[in-house]
């Protein structure tokens, strides 16, 4: 009782990138259990400009720096405050859990569970529900009994107390027991009759129960370290409480095994014919092809996806999707349906990750290997909101093996920033390099180009190597990437497992980089796309690297879309230049000398790529090769789009059975394996050391 006073005093609150740290008045109100601020210590006596109940909230001591915490409100409201140091951090942190742990127990003891019931769900529906239409004498749920176990008679329900955990694992364990036995009796039903194993609502059920026992082990989860920090006092520096990948290990459930009917194949247009007679790659020339800028025009093509209002119409298909998978299962070989695709391939999204080539030019403009990576990082973390065609959560293409995708972008000179006070095309005369001339002595153009080519080069797994270059800043990046997706209840995980190198030739310098991770949530509903996971980049060269870390939504409050990271130099341990905000929308920069710099990922002019029309391109170049996908796509006729990807990816297996069946092995076009990687067959930096040799030998 003697730490339950009430304390107040200035801290620092956290508003928005926009206005940043503010002063402002806080006070702890033990008695009502509140932490409430004003303006400033003479408006005391006014209402409150904020308020939070601290009942079930969550104190953090931050781990950026020792004068930063965190108050995270049960309603998922957070308050980002600073101390003046950290011996008054720990005295607020200490006071404010004291206070938050009093007012949750005081709650817990005077809210006891609810009596154990047994019901029926069919009595929580309505009359005019569809399964009660459809079956009036005999509803799917309530075929099954499902409800709670009643307890022997006199045996009074326990509160549930921090330390009666074991009960509550217990009790999930019993959920568990009941949930297996309700997903084989619903697999023990006939394929047809009056009540199938493929209902509507038995599906529904099935997809749900699975995401509900994952939601209750989050909880528990949550509860245990709830638990631990009433033991321990506080919970650890930078402990964060979020939504968990499924500790739960939900058996073999199911097993339905049921491969997603399709029509018969009767009547097939002509295109269908023609995407499964298409001959064996390796038989076409895998020679690999030089592709002219000139030949390529300024794209035309709607990007904008529309929104998945197919979703509803649907749902059985997902559903019976759902009901097929596991959790943590491998998605490669899962065959998703065709109405949640983008109108692209996932090879020509990674070129969309280009669309800001001005800022990506910019960066051998730096006029010291600082200012490089600082460049190197602003361009990286604006290449991720055009990447995406929309905030819904849609899938490109899985392209095939041998897939190809080219493009290239112009940019005015004039619109490469450069260094203060140099000349974007200036060189040093060590630096200088002089590549072959064109042959018919044309005019420097006033224009840079930045060309792309992407190869998919392995099928399973599926790897995707993909390169770009700017040959009059002698500068390219190389990369390939592996991508698995697991199945985690109600989102999908996707993996980018592998690789980047920029290369900065002018300069001798070599950035290693990675990618984030990506998760489709709410797949049930309205699919939405984040980013998660910490990258990193580094120069072995010049010792200075960046720390990059995506943060998922966490369970109690904390924002959408956050990113925070750090350029530092490695020799000294010094930060160069921080930065937060949104990958998808504002992005605050800060350097080393006090500057700041915003950047409005909406307002940033994006570069259309420039891509050879279809009549030029090669049979497996995606345009080309997914067009009658993407047409029907765009004419919203799913069925028709459903048959010519099914009929690319049957002729994608038959290819594949037939090397194996003729120990054939498969022969990439534009990319060499190298160790664990992929890379571009003619890199730039193999062009720039020949033309170096060759000016020495003259």
């Amino acid at each position: 009782s003697d730490h339950m006073e009430n304390i107040c005093g200035y801290l620092m609150k956290y508003t928005n990138l926009v206005t940043g740290w503010q002063y402002r008045y806080f006070v702890l109100n033990n008695d009502a259990g509140l932490l409430e601020y004003f303006v400033n210590e003479q408006s005391r006596h006014l209402k409150p400009r904020g308020t939070l109940q601290l009942a079930g909230a969550v104190i953090s001591p931050s781990d950026e720096d020792s004068h930063t915490f965190t108050v995270n409100a049960a309603s998922g409201e957070q308050y980002k405050l600073r101390a003046t140091d950290a011996k008054e951090r720990q005295h607020w942190v200490s006071r404010l859990q004291i206070c938050t742990q009093h007012h949750t127990e005081a709650i817990g003891k005077n809210n006891p569970p609810l009596k154990s019931r047994s019901f029926s769900l069919a009595s929580q529906g309505s009359a005019n529900s569809p399964g009660v239409q459809r079956r009036p004498s005999q509803n799917a749920v309530s075929f099954f009994n499902v409800g709670h176990h009643r307890l022997p008679t006199g045996k009074r329900v326990p509160i549930m107390q921090p330390d009666h955990l074991v009960d509550v694992r217990e009790m999930m364990s019993q959920a568990e027991g009941q949930q297996r036995d309700l997903i084989r009796s619903i697999e023990c039903l006939p394929a047809s009759g009056h009540l199938t194993s493929l209902d509507q609502d038995l599906l529904m059920l099935k997809a749900t129960s699975m995401a509900t026992m994952n939601c209750l082990n989050d909880c528990f989860h949550i509860l245990q370290l709830q638990h631990a920090s009433q033991q321990k006092g506080s919970l650890p520096a930078g402990t964060t409480i979020s939504w968990l990948e499924p500790k739960i290990s939900l058996a073999n459930h199911f097993k339905n095994g049921a491969a997603q009917n399709f029509p018969a194949e009767i009547n097939k247009p002509a295109s269908v014919r023609e995407e499964q007679s298409i001959a064996e790659p390796c038989q076409l020339t895998r020679e690999p092809e030089e592709i002219n800028p000139d030949e390529e025009l300024e794209d035309i093509c709607d990007a904008k996806e529309d929104d998945l209002g197919a979703v509803e119409e649907q749902r059985s298909v997902i559903l019976h999707l759902l009901s097929q998978l596991k959790l943590g299962m491998d998605l490669t070989r899962v065959v998703l349906p065709t109405f949640i695709l983008e109108k692209r391939s996932l090879l020509e999204m990674y070129a969309d990750f280009m669309s800001h080539p001005d800022l990506f030019v910019a960066i051998t403009n730096g006029s010291s290997p600082e200012e490089r990576m600082i460049r190197f990082v602003e361009y990286y973390l604006t290449s991720f909101h055009e990447g995406r065609k929309g905030a819904i959560a849609k899938k490109p293409y899985n392209p095939i093996i041998g897939e190809t995708f080219h493009c290239s972008w112009r940019m005015p000179k004039s619109n490469v920033a450069t260094d203060a006070g140099t000349n974007s095309s200036a060189h040093s005369p060590s630096e200088q390099v002089t590549l072959p001339k064109d042959p018919e002595g044309q005019a420097e153009p006033d224009y840079y180009t930045v060309k792309f080519v992407a190869e998919q080069v392995s099928h399973h797994p599926p790897v995707s190597g993909f390169y770009a270059e700017c040959v009059e800043r002698n500068m390219c990046v190389n990369a390939h990437v592996w991508t698995k997706s697991k199945f985690l209840g109600m989102s999908i995980g996707v993996t980018m497992v592998g690789e980047g190198v920029l290369h900065l030739l002018e300069h001798g310098e070599e950035y290693t980089f990675s990618l984030p991770c990506a998760y489709a949530r709410s797949i049930l509903t309205v699919p939405w796309v984040e980013l998660g996971g910490k990258v990193n980049i580094n120069c072995a060269k010049t010792g200075y690297s960046a720390s990059i870390n995506f943060h998922t939504k966490p369970f109690y409050g904390g924002k959408l879309h956050r990113v925070t990271g750090e350029v530092k130099q490695n020799m000294t341990n010094t930060v160069v230049c921080r930065v937060q905000g949104e990958w998808n929308s504002v992005l605050e920069f800060t350097y080393s000398n006090g500057e700041t710099k915003y950047v409005d990922l909406t307002k940033l002019s994006v570069t259309r790529k420039r891509v050879r029309p279809l009549e030029k391109q090669g049979p497996f170049e995606s345009r080309r090769l997914w067009q009658h996908v993407t047409e029907s796509l765009r004419d919203g006729d799913i069925d028709k789009a459903t048959e010519h990807k099914r009929a690319l990816e049957e002729r994608q297996r038959n290819e594949e059975r037939l090397r194996a069946e003729t120990e054939t092995p498969w022969c990439t076009k534009y990319f060499l394996k190298d160790g664990d990687g992929w890379v571009y067959h003619k890199p730039l930096w193999k062009t720039v050391s020949a033309a170096q040799t060759q000016q020495t030998d003259s």
